[in-house]
């Protein structure tokens, strides 16, 4: 009599990281994103960071989809899934998802002018990482202009004089460190 042997699937390895924490990459693995908000970030021939996208909860990043030096920064506390090699192909449907958010974000830092650029950024995050408020739409991270100038290829200080005008017209109201894009715009 032989004894059988059963395999069970491997359980997936859930983590937890903090604020400005790097996610650890590999040529193997993918991380699911659970819960929370990070960015995906590179640097020029100069050594200006440059972000290549804003992820969160059901986003897939990793090393694997980019031919890129990269880094994933959590802008938030966040929740991630390892999903090793073997897994991807139950994950198509999110690495469709990151290709067409990667397009989106690509059309936004080709957009003149700077203003116009700035406020469909502030839009997209709104719409992805926002949430109904009373005066609009809450982008429900802390962003700072520096980390906005290294997703639109600008300076901090273009970045703060727009941001500037965009209040002044009504189009982005603040609370703390947090953006509101409002209903009226």
């Amino acid at each position: 009599m032989t004894a059988t042997v059963m395999y069970l699937p491997a359980l997936p390895v859930r983590r937890t990281f903090e604020r400005r924490e790097l996610l650890p990459l590999s040529p193997n693995r993918l991380w699911k994103i659970e819960r929370g908000v990070a960015r995906s970030l590179t640097c020029n021939s100069e050594g200006d960071a440059i972000a290549l996208g804003y992820w969160g909860d059901g986003d897939l990043v990793g090393q694997p989809l980019s031919n890129l030096p990269l880094n994933i920064e959590c802008l938030t506390a966040v929740e991630a899934i390892e999903v090793p090699a073997h897994h991807w192909d139950r994950f198509l449907e999110c690495i469709i998802l990151c290709c067409q958010q990667n397009e989106e974000l690509l059309n936004i830092v080709r957009v003149q002018p700077a203003l116009l650029q700035l406020w469909q950024f502030l839009r997209y995050l709104s719409c992805k990482f926002g949430r109904e408020v009373e005066q609009g739409r809450a982008i429900d991270f802390w962003l700072t202009h520096q980390q906005i100038s290294e997703a639109l290829g600008t300076t901090r200080v273009t970045v703060t004089r727009l941001l500037k005008q965009l209040e002044r017209e009504g189009k982005i109201a603040r609370d703390r460190h947090r953006f509101i894009v409002t209903a009226n715009s």
